[in-house]
């Protein structure tokens, strides 16, 4: 039975090179030139990937952090139709500056955003999300990602088409500025997941 065990890993031995070695030619002679060639394959898998942040985040991977957008409106201008910039604190580039970015291989990317209404105070007085104005600025694409509009109770929806090939690879620097086109109710209009202060955007591929 050992001689036996001893002959099987012999056996296995003679085999290895053969299993591990890439194809090869052998020519000799002493006439013509001689040429030998091998042959090597390559297969690279890439797998379907669709990435999107909006302000804080971390390229292909989940980071949960969610910005916070605070106006402060002055007394003395409230309604008169003067933009009012967001706090030095807001988003990750500050002073309501936001970075955002979609990166996707597989195609057109649908891209929207929705709330669930108009910022409200906790009671009945409300903003309209059209008084939130979204500025778009190139950041290091050559095409600057476009930015959904904000719509009360709404999903609106914008198509990013690729480049080349089925790659869609956007990013920009998105500004966010209250309008203040209206006199309204003295309070604190939204916040963080309350009184509709939330805008989910979404990204989806086939």
């Amino acid at each position: 039975m050992q001689f036996r065990h001893k002959l099987l890993a012999a056996a296995a031995l003679l085999c290895l090179p053969f299993a591990a070695q890439a194809e090869s030619t052998f020519s000799s002679g002493t006439g013509s030139p001689l040429t030998a060639s091998a042959r090597v394959d390559f297969t690279i898998t890439v797998p379907k990937i669709l990435f999107l942040q909006v302000g804080t985040g971390t390229l292909f991977a989940t980071n949960p952090a969610i910005n916070l957008i605070t106006f402060n409106v002055p007394a003395a201008n409230i309604g008169n139709g003067t933009a009012v910039a967001a706090t030095a604190g807001s988003g990750d580039l500050g002073n309501g500056t936001v970075t955002a970015k979609v990166i996707g291989n597989n195609g057109n990317i649908t891209f929207t955003s929705t709330t669930l209404g108009a910022l409200n105070d906790g009671g009945t007085n409300t903003i309209s999300y059209g008084q939130i104005a979204t500025a778009v600025a190139t950041n290091t694409s050559a095409t600057a990602l476009p930015a959904p509009a904000l719509a009360d109770g709404a999903t609106t929806t914008l198509t990013l088409t690729p480049a080349s090939g089925r790659v869609v690879n956007q990013d920009a620097k998105w500004t966010y500025s209250y309008l203040n086109q209206n006199v309204v109710a003295q309070g604190t209009y939204g916040g963080v997941n309350t009184n509709n202060g939330r805008v989910t955007y979404t990204a989806s591929m086939p």
